[in-house]
C-alpha cells in the first residue's frame, strides 16, 4: 500500500525520483515498472505499479466501445497510458504531454492512494487541498459507503 505525501522536484530533463520507500516496496513486488496516465477528474496524473495497470486496463478494454462515455474514458485512460521505468537512481521519465496536462513545473507533491500515487504541480495540489478543507461535505450528503466508516 502506497502512502503519504511528499515533495519532490522535477529535474531539468522532466524526471522525478521516486522516494525510497516507495521504490522498496515496488522492488518487493519485483517490477519496477510503472504506468503514468492522466486523471480523468483532476489535472493531476495517476502512477500504477504495471501489474496494477494491467489489470485496470484489461477492465477498460472490456467495456462496451460504442457508449460515449466508456469510449471517452478508454481514449483518455489508455490513450495517454505510458509505459515508465525506474532507473538506477530510482528515477522516472515524465512524457512532456503529460507533464504539460498536470502543469507539472519544478516542484510536485506525491501522494500515495493505496495502489496508486497521484502526482501534482505543487501549487495546484495546494489550491485544490484548500478548496477541499474548507468544502461541508456533511451538507452535500455523504455517501452511505463514507457513513459507515468511523475515522
Amino acid at each position: 500500500m502506497f502512502r503519504g505525501i511528499h515533495a519532490i522536484n522535477v529535474d531539468d530533463k522532466g524526471r522525478i525520483a521516486v522516494p525510497s520507500r516507495f521504490r522498496a516496496q515496488l522492488d518487493a513486488i519485483g517490477d519496477l515498472r510503472l504506468v503514468v496516465t492522466i486523471d480523468t477528474e483532476s489535472p493531476c496524473l495517476l502512477l500504477y505499479p504495471f501489474a496494477e495497470w494491467e489489470s485496470i486496463e484489461q477492465k477498460l478494454q472490456a467495456l462496451p466501445s460504442f457508449n460515449q462515455v466508456t469510449r471517452r474514458i478508454q481514449r483518455l485512460l489508455i490513450g495517454h497510458a505510458t509505459e515508465l521505468e525506474l532507473d538506477s537512481h530510482g528515477r522516472v521519465l515524465l512524457p512532456p504531454l503529460l507533464r504539460e496536462h498536470a502543469q507539472l513545473t519544478k516542484r510536485v507533491t506525491l501522494l500515495g492512494q493505496g495502489r496508486k500515487f497521484e502526482l501534482w504541480d505543487e501549487h495546484v495540489w495546494q489550491t485544490h487541498r484548500g478548496q477541499w478543507l474548507n468544502e461541508n461535505l456533511i451538507s452535500d450528503g455523504l455517501p452511505a459507503e463514507l457513513e459507515a466508516i468511523s475515522l
